[in-house]
């Protein structure tokens, strides 16, 4: 069995590019992004995702003692229906985001890459009296993300989160090799966070700092469910959805495409009128090459920020488009 601290057995495939910084352990790329791109886009292909953490939950309690902790409402969330949640800090702050299904006897979810240990630790001080038991199964399952449209089998026994961009499988890490020889091609991480930039799909650790509240993000709804109290972090979800004021929101950045190299992480985002000596107002969290919109990028701007301004990302000029209104 491949362990899940050494790097993928995919990483062996013909032009395997190893990926570097948080997707460590996985290819960023086969040799061909835009190829790899326009493959998950079609429906074909797989993305070899076994660098995240995957964390179940068993017990008769499982879902109403999720129920408590999570942003989501799960306790009575039907077997087999994706949903995703968060775990906030007392402030409101995002700690922990989750990818869950429940196939009817234990809870699945898969996590960032190194969060499991802190989750698991966070999880196992709230047991009490509850009849739940929390494992790590990132050494014995890897998962692998098939695109909406993907005509993949899906193993006997496999559990599966079925979502709008596609399926994730629980697959058995044994198994990995053999099944991505056989339903390939691989695609890279790089393919799929351009496609998760595109998307407008936040992720955690990269659109997200020590501050970063919910509403921010757009995760109100996908992630957090407005009619259900008992969690940590609650009460500033409901103060800031009633005053409806965020200090930030997330933005979609269109790059310009004449620039050799894009923003990364962490670039500086200021308004274009004031030049790039003007005030900060915001930063990129997430740049990518896409094979049909060139250089994009998800931002956190400031509130105020005019939603039809032009900025700069660091030198590189930028037009928004809101995911967040402000």
């Amino acid at each position: 069995m491949q362990p899940h601290s050494k790097s993928s057995p995919l990483l062996a495939f013909p032009g395997a590019v190893p990926a570097e910084g948080p997707d460590e352990g996985v290819a960023a790329h086969y040799g061909e992004l835009f190829r790899e791109q326009r493959a998950l886009a079609d429906g074909s292909g797989l993305v070899d995702l076994s660098h995240r953490g995957v964390v179940t939950v068993t017990g008769d309690d499982r879902l109403s003692w999720l129920h408590l902790l999570l942003t989501q409402h799960v306790s009575e969330l039907p077997a087999g229906q994706a949903t995703e949640a968060l775990i906030l800090s007392a402030h409101g702050h995002i700690e922990h985001s989750l990818y869950l299904v429940d196939d009817g006897e234990t809870t699945w979810a898969h996590v960032e890459p190194g969060t499991q240990d802190a989750l698991i630790a966070y999880l196992e001080s709230m047991k009490f009296f509850y009849r739940v038991e929390v494992a790590d199964r990132t050494d014995e399952f890897a998962v692998v993300h098939l695109p909406a449209g993907s005509i993949a089998p899906v193993p006997e026994g496999v559990v599966v989160r079925e979502t709008p961009y596609g399926r994730d499988l629980f697959l058995p890490r044994a198994d990995l090799e053999s099944y991505a020889a056989a339903n390939g091609p691989a695609v890279g991480i790089l393919a799929y966070e351009a496609l998760r930039v595109e998307a407008h799909r936040p992720r955690l650790g990269f659109e997200t700092d020590h501050r970063t509240i919910p509403h921010e993000l757009g995760w109100i709804g996908s992630a957090v469910h407005l009619q259900k109290g008992c969690y940590r972090g609650q009460e500033t979800v409901a103060r800031v959805h009633n005053l409806g004021k965020p200090p930030r929101r997330l933005v979609f950045l269109h790059l310009d495409g004449s620039e050799v190299h894009l923003p990364g992480p962490g670039a500086e985002i200021r308004l274009a009128a004031d030049g790039p000596d003007g005030r900060k107002v915001g930063f990129v969290t997430t740049s990518a090459r896409h094979h049909e919109l060139g250089p994009i990028a998800l931002a956190l701007v400031k509130r105020n920020v005019p939603v039809d301004a032009e900025l700069l990302a660091g030198s590189t000029a930028a037009a928004q488009e809101v995911v967040v209104e402000p």
